[in-house]
């Protein structure tokens, strides 16, 4: 037994720091990018003639449709038609592609959610007080909401990174390498399943107990010239 964790840990520990991590990370970061952008539109309100505000309503009727159809649809499927299903009409994607796009729109929009849900919690007093000293949308936006909104939004958005994580495991349907796949490779060899799926839940766990401690190192971070009720 000690001989083949001895052999197999390192090998599925190496998946994780090379396909793992990176496909978590990769897709995470582009997710923000279209959650934060999803959120804006949607919380915007549109200005201009009548065309401007008639297209601006469609792209947010567009990105609503896109929010619930990915967070209304297992990820698992969704890999599959990106992968499996999309060369049936002319478009190919190679495994670890299709694996970013797919977890980079799921998170997108799911974070989106949380995103436009810590705009909104900020009070409607700041941007009145801050358009009232000259400021223009974009400054109130970036410089006094958007920062508050991204502390009260760390904590779900961190929980989101972290269940990713362990979410790329579902990419070993699309023949990715990553941590889970490996050590279903080496069982076909071992004939040890309890053991290869015990290792590979134990680096999970570890990856995800070290982003759970940077996690609450962030929070605390970010608070820190928060005042505590009482204090």
């Amino acid at each position: 037994m000690w001989h083949i964790i001895v052999t197999s840990t390192p090998q599925i520990f190496w998946a994780g720091i090379k396909f793992t991590i990176p496909l978590a990370v990769i897709s995470f970061v582009i997710g923000f990018i279209i959650a934060v952008g999803t959120a804006l539109v949607r919380i915007s309100t549109p200005k201009g003639n009548s065309v401007t505000r008639s297209l601006w309503r469609l792209l947010k009727w567009f990105l609503s449709f896109y929010v619930w159809l990915f967070r209304s649809t297992p990820l698992l499927v969704q890999l599959f038609i990106i992968f499996f299903g999309l060369p049936n009409a002319g478009i190919q994607f190679s495994a670890f592609t299709a694996g970013i796009i797919t977890f980079s729109l799921n998170t997108g929009a799911y974070c989106s959610e949380t995103i436009r849900g810590a705009i909104s919690s900020i009070p409607e007093s700041q941007w009145e007080a801050a358009y009232s000293i000259g400021m223009t949308y974009r400054q109130v936006l970036f410089r006094i909401i958007f920062p508050q909104a991204l502390r009260v939004a760390l904590p779900p958005l961190s929980n989101s990174f972290i269940g990713l994580v362990k979410d790329t495991s579902l990419a070993s349907s699309i023949t990715i390498l990553e941590m889970f796949m490996v050590s279903q490779q080496i069982t076909a060899k071992n004939y040890e399943p309890l053991l290869m799926y015990t290792i590979v839940a134990v680096i999970y766990a570890l990856f995800c107990s070290v982003l759970t401690i940077l996690q609450h190192y962030l929070e605390k971070r970010t608070s820190r010239y928060v005042k505590v009720a009482g204090e």
